[in-house]
């Protein structure tokens, strides 16, 4: 992978490590290791729900997160509770073969997927576990075929959305696609990418291979994007929020028990065939929750790299948040707990918090070194 990029703001330093963790390859926190699950085409049923709920309190802290990536992630795991975690994992088929395949099964799949997306999501996967591509780490597919897009802002370097009369394959970073045969077209976009120099020691998005003005050929237009629904009901189901994205154990057992799971980027779950979902800890139904337009990463002490706890500073900004605008505090410049431009982003720095407007946890600021009693004035 090659030396870690830094990003400095003032006098901290933090180190983009480049990778995601999974199941079979954890990452260091301050709290313990990090272990994430991708759940087969972002679904899960009652009995694997129940398995990573048992894991996470037998065998982490008994914190369960939803990532931005439609996975789980477990916290707080002991260097020697890894191996009975995996194995309690392995018999609900919630693991990889090896770390390699892991890591190549990078494979977004819309929460509304039909049968036929289901397939060509197993498609892919068996095609990419079958390959031998060296994509880097963060690489990913987005199968999004439904009558409109609703994963267009979320991390994927391929996506799969469907046209007027057919499925299309576009590159991120790009609005012209190309007609999809078969997933062979999708690994063939993936090999294109190394091959026009895309992961240069390793790394790389295919974003910015198309900033560089390297397109790959493309000729149809891409059809119009749909922002994601927010918490409640959908014709699939119901989408349940989470505070922070943070599930308790609980909770994720009771939900499975209600129906089938459908991960979701948006730090939600999708009960499907729910009409109705009862009050339980850590559960957000109502759209205009004040808690939704917050974002924040685990902070400290439970991120080394985070210079300040984020979780409940956010909790107490929540109400000076106006509807339709995010918070983003952030604990370091890396910006972990949300990628994208927030209307107000709140980075920790080791002499308070930078503020900058319309952009990310290592924009430049407009205020800085803020300390936390003067947010709710400045905000």
């Amino acid at each position: 992978m090659g030396d870690a990029p830094q990003l400095h703001r003032g006098d901290a330093v933090s180190v983009v490590k480049g990778w995601c963790p999974g199941a079979l390859q954890p990452m260091q926190s301050g709290d313990g290791w990090v272990v994430r699950i991708r759940p087969r085409g972002g679904r899960l049923d009652a009995a694997q729900a129940g398995a990573i709920a048992d894991a996470a309190e037998a065998h982490g802290n008994g914190v369960i997160e939803l990532t931005g990536r439609a996975n789980l992630q477990l916290r707080g795991v002991a260097p020697a509770a890894h191996a009975p975690l995996v194995a309690a994992l392995s018999a609900h088929a919630l693991i990889d073969a090896d770390i390699a395949a892991e890591t190549r099964r990078n494979i977004l799949v819309t929460p509304f997927a039909d049968a036929e997306a289901d397939a060509l999501a197993e498609a892919l996967a068996g095609a990419l576990a079958a390959s031998d591509l060296p994509l880097p780490a963060k690489f990913g597919f987005a199968v999004d075929p439904g009558r409109v897009p609703v994963l267009a802002r979320d991390p994927a370097d391929i996506r799969i959305e469907r046209g007027r009369e057919a499925l299309l394959l576009r590159a991120d970073g790009v609005n012209l696609a190309a007609p999809l045969r078969s997933v062979d077209d999708a690994l063939a976009l993936a090999r294109w990418f190394l091959d026009m120099g895309g992961a240069a020691g390793g790394r790389g998005r295919m974003a910015a291979l198309i900033a560089r003005g390297i397109r790959p050929d493309a000729a149809l237009p891409a059809p119009a994007p749909m922002p994601p629904p927010g918490p409640g009901a959908v014709p699939q189901g119901m989408l349940a929020a989470m505070e922070f994205g943070q599930v308790p154990p609980d909770t994720l057992r009771r939900l499975a028990r209600l129906g089938p799971l459908r991960m979701t980027p948006w730090r939600m779950l999708l009960v499907r065939g729910a009409r109705h979902l009862p009050a339980m800890p850590g559960l957000i139904l109502d759209p205009i929750d004040p808690r939704l337009r917050l974002r924040a990463c685990p902070g400290a002490p439970a991120c080394p790299q985070a210079l300040a706890e984020t979780r409940n500073l956010a909790r107490s900004l929540a109400e000076l948040v106006p509807p339709g605008a995010v918070l983003h505090v952030s604990g370091c410049a890396k910006g972990c707990g949300w990628p994208h431009a927030a209307d107000r982003t709140l980075t920790a720095t080791t002499e308070g918090f930078d503020l900058i407007c319309h952009g990310r946890a290592a924009d430049p600021a407009a205020l800085r070194g803020l300390h936390p009693d003067q947010l709710p004035k400045v905000l």
